[in-house]
């Protein structure tokens, strides 16, 4: 069954045996990662799992205006009906096949006529040509992931579901995996749920985030907005601030690089990103200085004019988060009853935002 909208809509009521209940009702782009963040326990893989259908609840499912569940209408698709993708914490390939023949077998039960294409697709994205004729012992756990990866995306989804697909890998697995997940996102075009407990995953890769605390959403929204909310987790607290979507626009001589975040240039320790390349820079509002006339003679290589927006009392009692508007950007930052006092600091007063390139995150 169509329905015309603009956004992925899901209204779940769950309840079980032991005392568990899972109420949310959300909407969600439909294009880019939306990662479902909370602690263990929270409802993320329950949440998940019957958004797939695999576990039922009573509801409302609609995915890029095609409705999966909806109890009023005596409407539910069985999973293996819902043109998704899944991709587990273990990779779950066949131990007996090939890389290729895992990928080949999913794509041939999605029944498509252009099958063939899709592997071929779905092998050049996640650029694992030189793994296909291996079996899964012999690959590494962040080369199985890249594989259950392009599995999931030949059978030609509607959206990509992915639990906690880097759980089981170290740092360095987990940053092989990264990139491609970024790639993913941005050539397919369509939804990704992906569900973390991991702060750093969360700011890597989140267009849009579902805080979920106890099988309720706590906050449901734009990434950028969600670093200035004082009353989310205590995890996502340390790291309140801000995300700043960019591109790479050039590289110097001294080893730094220029972000063009709309109207802002920001500078960057030069990592050997390519000119053109898409970033997110997460700036931690402790880590922002701020003037009321302009400096000069500083070491710090970023220095933005802007307007105090808004002052927020912090909720422990102490310090504030003052929101500066940039050339249309929020930038957050942290300062002390003191600061504030001295600093005269209120609504509608010019300031000057001070970090250095070394202190800012990139993701």
């Amino acid at each position: 069954m169509q329905k015309n909208g603009d956004s992925c809509k899901v209204q779940i009521h769950l309840e079980r045996k032991e005392g568990f209940s899972l109420e949310c009702d959300f909407s969600f782009p439909q294009a880019g990662t939306t990662v479902i963040f909370g602690q263990s326990g929270s409802g993320k893989t329950t949440l998940l799992r019957c958004i797939a259908g695999l576990e039922r609840a009573a509801g409302h499912v609609e995915i890029c205006n095609e409705v999966w569940q909806d109890d009023d209408q005596k409407i539910f698709v069985p999973t293996w009906d819902r043109p998704l993708g899944y991709v587990f914490q273990e990779s779950s390939l066949f131990p007996h096949l090939t890389a290729l023949k895992n990928i080949e077998f999913a794509a041939k039960r999605a029944h498509s006529s252009n099958a063939k294409k899709r592997v071929e697709g779905a092998i050049d994205l996640l650029g694992i040509n030189r793994l296909l004729q291996k079996m899964p012992d012999q690959l590494s756990g962040g080369e199985r992931q890249r594989v259950a990866i392009a599995r999931a995306i030949a059978t030609e989804p509607k959206i990509l579901l992915f639990d906690e697909p880097l759980a089981s890998l170290d740092e360095a697995k987990k940053n092989e995996i990264l990139p491609w997940l970024d790639k993913v996102r941005n050539e397919l075009r369509i939804p990704l749920l992906y569900v973390t407990h991991s702060s750093s995953e969360l700011t890597r890769l989140a267009d849009y985030l579902l805080v979920l605390e106890q099988g309720s959403v706590k906050y449901s929204g734009d990434l950028q907005k969600a670093f200035s909310v004082i009353n989310l987790p205590a995890d996502i607290q340390g790291g309140l601030g801000t995300v700043l979507q960019g591109v790479v626009a050039g590289r110097s001589d001294w080893h730094i690089l220029e972000v063009a975040c709309g109207e802002l240039k920001i500078k960057i320790p030069d990592s050997g990103q390519s000119v053109g390349q898409s970033m997110n820079l997460r700036l931690l509002a402790r880590d922002i200085l701020l003037a009321t006339s302009e400096p000069t003679n500083l070491s710090a290589q970023n220095i933005l004019s802007g307007t105090i927006e808004k002052i927020i009392a912090g909720e422990d009692g102490t310090g504030y988060l003052v929101e500066v508007n940039c050339s249309g950007r929020a930038i957050m930052a942290k300062v002390t009853d003191r600061a504030k006092h001295e600093l005269d600091l209120h609504e509608g007063k010019r300031a000057w935002v001070l970090f250095k390139s070394s202190s800012i995150l990139l993701s």
